[in-house]
């Protein structure tokens, strides 16, 4: 036998970088080389490689798009090589250029030409890696990034992407390399797909994760969801069952009932330093404590919604805040933070007696609050004799963070989000909170709580439409990912799963097991059964929403919000009088707020077609605060219903410049502006509005051909437009995308906006066909919109319509 063939083969660890040109064979030969030889510069240009090549530590195994690079130094060579790589690329759009990382075996052989040459499984897997990844992407085995992990530097810039399958069925656990100037953030396509597959298989595996007290992010999501803008605008609290009274009502939450002995309510904490910006430390003291506190079962805790409406230094009546929280315990105190200490004061008190039952001071190091918060909740725990299993005294114990920055951007961050209750602030203010999550999760990549605020807030961005693309979901995705990866068995991570599942992908079965699964482990968190009641609206289930809402009122008995969506229950299915008794209960913890009462007077709008309430009240409201009507007056539809041109003209004049975002997809002013032009039957203008208003929402299409919003709002705009055929191709294709079966909210919305459609393009037949269908639903496209709306102007007379508006007119005006 040959000594060549007799001899071993001998196997050394690589660390090989493999690279290659997405498209490069749709290139003509000629661009093939000049980009071959573009990609060998950069790469040559590096420090790695030239170091590693000096040393004679490298090996460069040319392919036919790219190639790949041997290195025999650190696991860490050919991580720098990508990252300059990738750099330098920054400079270089028109050479998308992926890569993967893979450490493993590997021997040397001579090729045909007597040249060295490597092979082995090291090759063959950094092949794989790369070949997930798309255009910018530098992908990581999961050997690799546990070898790069120890170095604090790269922690920030591992995002782990889980397993995926590669050819011959292999499963390669990955991780995507990326930060500001550097790699790409997106989740790659291939990962995607394969966890889309799983996820219709299993609901578990890479669902991502968000946190509690980020929730009023997602209650703005569905808030301005649900806004009550005019049906034209494609308003989404619609519902597909019959109107029926539930066997339970808000009437029952609203009598008075002694409250369980173990109940609490956590007060805001005072903030005693002499530097106010400290607020932010001593909201997030008082809310760690009242976030132990409801992870306890044996507890009721009131969740935060409610608990901070009472965040005043004036002298507080705590019986009657007791009667209010519906809790028998109350928890109070101050914090002052200076240097580098922090001081904690805490007392607990019986709200039926005012009695002190405990208190304690904590003068601490900075670093040890959250210790201290851990004490106060157990302490709590042991004066109201609650039980706590292993698992909860292990959560209370747990610090968010090990970081006092990271923590107060975070809070700082929470703060902006929560704040953002509206697309005008939205727009402005999320963004703004994601930049500050960055810095403080570039500070301890280990912050599950940042983690998840983060993919709340590019979810939320998502939704809304302030981009509305696969990108920005997909930053959702990384950030969520990473918290599933910290703590998969954190009832965050499954509220958040959820909440990325209802937002991302209108999953509403995936998203109702993953809510099932955070109350497990948050059983005092009021929005489990909050977001249950709206999964539970979207399927048509109008009584177990209105029991889930009800619920989720006993733990946050002041959340001005929810008593909002239960109203917006009974409207739908129009059911006024128990809709007139939520909104004034509303009133009473709100007295001025101007959305609730333009909210209360349309309610006779809807029942009776009575226009006058809300025409007083607009006024009421004008004379106490002229620069309110922003807030009160941007209804175009609804001012169209007064039928002058001069309450058309004020509500433009009020509508935000930049428009309205409604289910996802901006309504711009424009379209607006020819809506109105066409009812005054100025042609000329409404086709210039419509016009400039198309142009902006074919934009969005270019990008998102199958966005079912946008194409609703333009089958509306080419209907304006005169252009028949696209109006009705595009209104039923929306409609087609997102049926009433899969989606009761958005899917009625498209619904009337098809009839509109059909009643402007002269398709009378079908408008009230239309018409009718919706009106055997719960529905917002109630008896006063058809009597007064001017869009259907074109069917009245017309006996079949007349006889819709009958059977929906109140008993005393048949």
């Amino acid at each position: 036998m040959p000594d060549e063939l007799n001899s071993k083969v001998r196997l050394e660890i690589g660390h090989v970088l493999f690279l290659d040109i997405v498209g490069y064979s749709k290139l003509l030969i000629s661009e093939q080389s000049e980009r071959l030889q573009q990609l060998k510069e950069i790469v040559w240009a590096t420090e790695q490689f030239r170091v590693a090549q000096a040393e004679g530590k490298l090996l460069r195994l040319p392919t036919g798009d790219g190639g790949a690079l041997v290195f025999r130094t650190s696991p860490e060579a050919p991580v720098l090589c990508a990252q300059e790589i990738s750099k330098a690329l920054k400079t270089h759009p028109e050479l998308p250029v992926r890569m993967g990382i893979h450490s493993g075996p590997v021997n040397e052989v001579s090729d045909l030409n007597a040249q060295a040459n490597m092979a082995g499984a090291g090759i063959n897997i950094a092949q794989r890696v790369m070949d997930c990844g798309d255009a910018g992407h530098i992908l990581l085995s999961k050997r690799v990034a546990d070898d790069i992990d120890d170095y604090p530097e790269w922690r920030p810039h591992l995002h782990d992407l889980g397993e995926s399958e590669v050819k011959h069925g292999v499963r390669l656990h990955l991780f995507n390399l990326y930060g500001e100037d550097f790699g790409n953030p997106a989740v790659p396509g291939k990962v995607q797909s394969a966890a889309k597959l799983a996820r219709r298989s299993s609901r578990a595996p890479w669902l991502i994760a968000a946190m509690v007290m980020a929730l009023a992010v997602i209650a703005a999501a569905i808030f301005w969801q649900s806004s009550r803008r005019s049906v034209a605008a494609a308003t989404n609290n619609a519902t597909p069952q019959p109107a029926a009274p539930a066997e339970k009502t808000i009437a029952a939450s609203e009598k008075s009932m002694a409250a369980p002995e173990k109940s609490i309510a956590v007060l805001p904490f005072e903030n005693l330093s002499s530097d106010k910006e400290n607020g932010y430390f001593a909201d997030g003291v008082q809310d760690e404590i009242l976030t132990d506190l409801a992870k306890i079962a044996d507890l009721k805790v009131i969740s935060r919604t409610s608990v901070m409406q009472y965040k005043t230094s004036a002298p507080r009546n705590l019986r009657e805040i007791g009667q209010q929280l519906g809790v028998a315990h109350l928890l109070e105190g101050s914090v002052q933070r200076a240097d580098k200490k922090v001081r904690v004061n805490a007392q607990l008190i019986d709200a039926r007696t005012d009695a002190h039952q405990w208190a304690e001071n904590f003068d601490r190091p900075l670093d040890d609050v959250f210790a201290i918060q851990s004490e106060i909740a157990k302490a709590i725990a042991d004066q109201l004799g609650a039980k706590l299993s292993q698992n909860e005294k292990a959560a209370i114990e747990k610090a968010p963070t090990g970081d006092l920055i990271a923590y107060d951007l975070y809070l700082r961050a929470r703060t902006l989000s929560a704040d953002a209750t509206s697309p005008t602030r939205g727009r402005h203010k999320l963004p703004e909170a994601a930049r500050l999550l960055d810095k403080a999760l570039a500070r301890d990549p280990q912050f599950l709580l940042g983690w998840c605020l983060l993919a709340n807030i590019h979810a939320l961005i998502y939704w809304e439409g302030f981009d509305h693309t696969p990108a920005r979901l997909e930053l959702a995705g990384t950030a969520v990912q990473t918290a599933l990866r910290l703590q998969p068995d954190a009832g965050e991570a499954h509220l958040a799963s959820a909440n990325y599942l209802y937002l991302g992908f209108r999953d509403y079965e995936g998203a109702r097991a993953e809510l099932a699964l955070a109350r497990r482990t948050l059983p005092n968190t009021a929005q489990v059964f909050e977001y249950t009641g709206y999964i539970d609206r979207r399927q048509g289930r109008w009584e177990k929403a209105t029991q889930n809402l009800e619920r989720a009122l006993d733990l946050d008995p002041r959340n001005f919000y929810v008593l909002q969506q239960i109203a917006g229950v009974y409207d739908a299915q129009r059911r006024y009088t128990d809709e007139i008794r939520v909104l004034e209960r509303a009133l009473t913890i709100v007295p001025g707020d101007y959305g609730t009462r333009i909210y209360r007077a349309q309610v006779e709008f809807d029942w009776r077609a009575n226009i006058k309430p809300f025409q007083t009240t607009l006024a009421a409201i004008f004379a106490e605060n002229p620069s309110a009507a922003s807030d009160a007056d941007d209804d175009v539809g609804l001012a169209l219903c007064e039928r002058t041109s001069a309450a058309a003209a004020r509500a433009l004049s009020h509508y935000p410049r930049d428009g309205v975002v409604n289910n996802g997809v901006n309504f711009p002013l424009n379209y607006w502006e020819g809506v109105v032009a066409r009812w005054e039957g100025d042609a000329a203008k409404a086709q210039s509005a419509f016009g400039a208003a198309r142009a902006e929402v074919a934009i969005t299409l270019e990008k998102q051909p199958d966005f079912a919003a946008a194409l609703s709002l333009l089958g509306m705009i080419d209907a304006g437009l005169g252009r028949k055929d696209e109006a009705l191709r595009e209104g039923r294709r929306a409609c087609e995308l997102l049926p009433i079966s899969k989606d009761a909210l958005d899917g009625v919305a498209f619904a009337v906006n098809l009839a509109q459609i059909y009643a402007w393009v002269g398709e009378k037949d079908l408008a009230i066909e239309q018409i009718a269908a919706i009106e055997r639903v719960p529905s917002y496209l109630s008896y006063g919109c058809l009597k007064l709306q001017p869009q259907w102007d074109s069917l009245r007379g017309d006996p079949r319509f007349e006889k819709i508006l009958t059977s929906l007119a109140p008993k005393d005006q048949k």
